[in-house]
């Protein structure tokens, strides 16, 4: 896989490009998780109603939910009749205003690894993994940290499968005295949760240094990507 390919592979942005006869030929990981809550014909009638009319690219500010994704704008762009794509920009989850550089450095594989281990002994759930493995050793609160995964892991105790997505945030970032910080963010879907966790879950993700977005059928935690 080249550079280019890698980098939209893990893009935080669904990314999906569709051959002359509508079907797919290539779509990132994020767009596979949006093609189980949006057909695939919705979206190519989003490719059809905002494509430029002549070759080229056009982007569109337009409000779009399927299922827990929320989009604030899509690009779509073709440069012959052969092929033609459609970028969805997720809905930031939080502006980040400021941050604290404090807490242990980590290995945020291994963390996920030892939550997931001890949510598996309380439900029967499938745990799937998607990580993006090319994030290096954070600093993180490690107790409040943890105490908000697990808590997010007993809110989805289920008997169907629980993803735990870990990425990079591409393209955004937190700027902290005179410094600018990447953004991870962990996705934990399941087909449901139990609301009155919530609020333990926001305090615990307020005493992390996180950004967190609940749905249904979602969870997601954002946070500054501190590596020294």
């Amino acid at each position: 896989m080249t550079f280019e390919k890698a980098w939209i592979e893990y893009d935080y942005n669904p990314f999906i490009v569709f051959d002359a006869d509508r079907k797919i030929i290539s779509l990132n990981k994020e767009a596979q998780y949006l093609t189980a809550h949006a057909s695939i014909k919705e979206i190519y009638e989003l490719v059809q109603t905002y494509a430029s009319h002549t070759y080229g690219f056009k982007t569109s500010i337009i409000d779009l939910n399927f299922g827990s994704f929320k989009f604030y704008a899509i690009t779509v762009g073709y440069n012959d009749e052969n092929q033609i794509g459609i970028k969805l920009y997720k809905v930031p989850t939080k502006k980040f205003t400021s941050m604290q550089e404090h807490g242990e450095m980590l290995n945020i594989y291994a963390l996920l690894d030892l939550c997931i281990s001890v949510a598996a002994t309380r439900c029967d759930a499938k745990f799937v993994k998607e990580f993006d493995p090319t994030l290096p050793d954070i600093r993180i609160k490690i107790d409040s940290f943890t105490k908000l995964l697990d808590k997010i892991y007993q809110s989805y105790a289920t008997k169907d499968s629980i993803t735990t997505k870990l990425s990079l945030v591409t393209g955004e970032y937190i700027r902290y005295n005179d410094k600018k910080y990447p953004i991870f963010a962990i996705t934990i879907k399941a087909r449901f949760r139990d609301a009155s966790m919530q609020k333990t879950i926001e305090e615990n993700a307020l005493k992390s240094n996180c950004a967190i977005t609940m749905e249904n059928e979602a969870t997601i935690i954002t946070s500054a990507l501190v590596s020294s």
